[in-house]
C-alpha cells in the first residue's frame, strides 16, 4: 500500500470528515479510498462503453398500465443474456418497483435500462453500473481448486478494496 499526502482548504476538510462520519467510515484513508475506487470506474465505464459490468437497475412502475408488466417481462427474456435476477415488490395497490441486476457490456446494459425507463408507466428508474474484470480463473490464494469454466467467466470489481 502506498501512502498519498494531499493539502485541502479547511472548510473542504471539515466537509470531507461529515462525510467520512456520516457513512461510518473508520478513517479518512478508507473514504478516499471509495472515493478513488468511484472515480475510477466511472471513467472507465466512460471511457470503454464495451467493457464488462455489473448493475442493478431499478424502477417505479403502474402495474395497471394496460400490458405494462407483460411488455417488461417480455424484455427481461429478450435480453434473458443480460438480466441475472429480478425482484418485484408490490408498493401499493397500482404500483410496484422492480430491480433487476444486470451483467454484459455497459453499453448494452446501458441500452437496456433506457429501454425500460421509456416505457410508459414507469418511473424513477435508477442505474447503478459497476465496473468489472471478466477471467476464467481464480487469481486469488482464497480457492484451493484451480478450475476453468467452459460456460461462462467469473466477473470480479475491478479495483480491489
Amino acid at each position: 500500500m502506498q501512502r498519498v499526502t494531499i493539502s485541502i482548504d479547511d472548510s473542504l476538510a471539515r466537509e470531507f470528515d461529515d462525510l467520512v462520519r456520516s457513512r461510518g467510515y473508520q478513517s479518512r484513508s478508507e473514504a478516499f479510498r471509495d472515493l478513488v475506487r468511484e472515480a475510477i470506474t466511472q471513467r472507465r465505464i466512460q471511457v470503454d462503453p464495451t467493457s464488462s459490468c455489473v448493475a442493478n437497475l431499478s424502477y417505479v412502475f403502474n402495474h395497471r398500465e394496460r400490458m405494462l408488466a407483460k411488455r417488461l417481462l417480455s424484455m427481461q427474456h429478450e435480453h434473458h443474456d443480460l438480466v441475472a435476477a429480478s425482484l418485484r415488490v408490490h408498493l401499493d395497490h397500482d404500483h410496484c418497483i422492480e430491480s433487476i441486476v444486470l451483467r454484459g457490456s455497459v453499453e448494452k446494459v446501458a441500452a437496456f435500462a433506457d429501454e425500460v425507463q421509456a416505457e410508459r408507466g414507469v418511473s424513477f428508474g435508477s442505474l447503478n453500473l459497476i465496473s468489472v474484470q471478466a477471467h476464467d480463473h481464480h487469481s486469488s490464494g482464497k480457492h484451493p481448486h484451480h478450475h476453468h469454466h467452459d460456460a461462462h467467466a467469473h466477473l470480479s470489481p475491478s479495483l480491489t478494496r
